[in-house]
């Protein structure tokens, strides 16, 4: 079992969101959990300069469908980076596995072909406890680390797109 706090980071490495937008797509399967995400996610962004206007929020029935809630938040709401908050919790069947391989598969699949950094906020639990623990509990908000690595993504971009600029006006000078 992790003990580390997911809401634990160094303030001084994580970028001004003033000027970004994010969208957040949420599973509302184990809501309870989903929603203190959620939360967790969203007071990080505004805590780093983001706007509330500059959050989108969207619901997908469950933490499977947040691949395709991602790949349609990224093509059309010009966020610069996408957050997916699930919790899939152990069951008796394999499901678990299915859905968590999918959904894992499903985002390193978007992050690899697209544009806009999608962000994993998805807890893969042995029980809810776990998953409480996780949302606001003793281990922190797994909601305030996607946030951040949803921020230092976006900065990441930009400076990307940046210096393809830069590097294009070079070549058409020389």
């Amino acid at each position: 079992m992790s003990t580390t706090n997911l809401s634990e980071y160094d303030l001084k490495k994580v970028p001004s969101a003033k000027k970004m937008r994010f969208g957040i797509v949420v599973s509302e399967w184990n809501t309870e959990v989903t929603e203190a995400l959620f939360e967790g996610a969203f007071n990080t962004l505004l805590n780093h300069g983001a706007k509330a206007e500059n959050i989108v929020k969207e619901y997908v029935p469950g933490t499977f469908e947040l691949t395709f809630g991602a790949a349609s938040m990224a093509n059309c709401c010009g966020a610069d980076a996408v957050i997916v908050l699930g919790c899939v919790v152990q069951g008796e069947t394999r499901h678990f596995d299915f859905i968590c391989q999918g959904v894992t598969q499903g985002i390193a699949a978007l992050n690899e072909k697209g544009e806009t950094p999608v962000i994993f906020g998805v807890l893969t639990t042995e029980n809810l406890q776990q998953a409480l623990d996780r949302a606001g509990g003793k281990l922190g908000n797994k909601g305030d680390e996607a946030a951040v690595t949803a921020i230092k993504m976006a900065a990441f971009r930009q400076r990307q797109k940046e210096s393809r600029k830069v590097n294009k006006l070079r070549k058409d000078f020389l």
